[in-house]
């Protein structure tokens, strides 16, 4: 990956660039932005960079061995650690590292879930287990290959188990000669404070309008129209971007998450208990990742229904049915229902996440929200 080809963030781009330059690279840096945003290329970029045989003042050469070697994700002196959802007992990152490097080269800009969809997962949840973390000690114990830099890339890190954890912890805190960790992560608030400390934070914003808009005409030849209203709906996530224009290129309209939440919600308010126990069956069989999505669309759609009801439309950046919806089921809602709805939300998230029983925590909460909207 070079830095030329990630869209924006020049500013990030310069920092990185600097700091390999004047010999004052941290050994550890995290890359922390949100979801669809450039943590990941940005860290790919330095990677290539910090062991490019023919460095460039503002970019990798693109043409040495070791370029060459970076950009196919084969150099053997990078070595990357990601969720997995143990599909097999004893299997980590080293098992998957083909499926990672076609997953990867096709765009950097990817989610858990699309990645755990692209290797079968099902109903699996991803996480960076123990005997991941034994596998880094040991690789990092060897030297290098090509004399340059041993980079360690962890996508994700806040899915490491606390065993997982702690031995990362360990190594940061005396990192072999010539080792570079490069962590990339949506939610820095799930690390262990202890690693935040060990690391230097590079702070990585979501993509501008404009970023995703170029991106859109460049690379995937959308008009201009097309282009801006979809980096609009995206609101600088280039991920959900690049969704939304398969699915324009599919000719497929709206959200299946939002038919979803939508049909779910006026169930709940027609007070249909067999339709909810349906509903609540159909959840049980979804993947855990897709439950969790669905648990966080829910709670972003009750955000923009508080906003609405506080007369601040003009900050909602929905499609016209999204925005129908919010319209008129504002009408029926309550802020303390608003408020009651997220908190019961959030708690579901938080007992799915601990392997509790979809079907049950679906149910529970559609009989709650069946009493409360009426």
């Amino acid at each position: 990956m070079l830095f030329n080809e990630i869209i924006g963030q020049d500013d990030t781009k310069q920092l990185l660039l600097r700091a390999v330059q004047t010999n004052h690279l941290a050994h550890a840096l995290l890359f922390d932005g949100p979801a669809g945003s450039a943590n990941l290329a940005l860290a790919l970029a330095l990677a290539q960079y910090v062991n490019c045989e023919d460095k460039q003042p503002a970019d990798a050469c693109g043409r040495c061995a070791s370029c060459v070697k970076m950009q196919k994700l084969v150099h053997p002196d990078l070595h990357m650690v990601f969720p997995v959802a143990n599909l097999a007992k004893g299997k980590t990152s080293e098992a998957y590292l083909a499926d990672w490097r076609r997953f990867l080269l096709e765009q950097p800009y990817r989610t858990l879930p699309d990645w755990l969809e692209s290797v079968g997962a099902d109903n699996k949840q991803g996480n960076i287990s123990a005997e991941e973390a034994r596998s880094i000690l040991q690789k990092l114990s060897l030297k290098s290959y090509e004399g340059g830099y041993k980079i360690m890339l962890i996508w994700l890190p806040e899915l490491m188990n606390v065993t997982s954890a702690n031995a990362l912890l360990k190594v940061l805190e005396e990192p072999p000669a010539q080792t570079l960790f490069l962590l990339v992560t949506n939610q820095s608030d799930k690390l262990l404070i202890t690693i935040l400390s060990r690391t230097q934070r590079v702070a990585v914003r979501a993509f501008s309008d404009e970023d995703v808009a170029t991106h859109l005409r460049q690379q995937l030849n959308f008009d201009e129209t097309t282009a801006r209203r979809i980096a609009y709906l995206a609101d600088g996530n280039l991920a959900t971007a690049l969704q939304l224009s398969q699915q324009e290129s599919n000719g497929v309209s709206g959200s299946d998450q939002h038919v979803w939440f939508a049909d779910w919600m006026r169930t709940c308010y027609r007070q249909d208990l067999i339709t909810l126990v349906k509903q609540a069956d159909q959840f049980d069989g979804f993947s855990k990742e897709k439950q969790k999505g669905l648990l966080e669309y829910s709670i972003r759609l009750c955000r923009d229904l508080f906003l609405w009801q506080q007369g601040a439309g003009a900050l909602l950046r929905l499609p016209d049915d999204e925005m129908a919806f919010v319209k008129n089921f504002a009408k029926v809602l309550t802020i303390s229902h608003i408020e009651r709805i997220v908190t019961d939300l959030n708690e579901a998230a938080y007992h799915l996440e601990r392997n509790a029983r979809a079907k049950m925590v679906m149910l529970d909460m559609s009989l709650t929200f069946s009493r409360l909207i009426r």
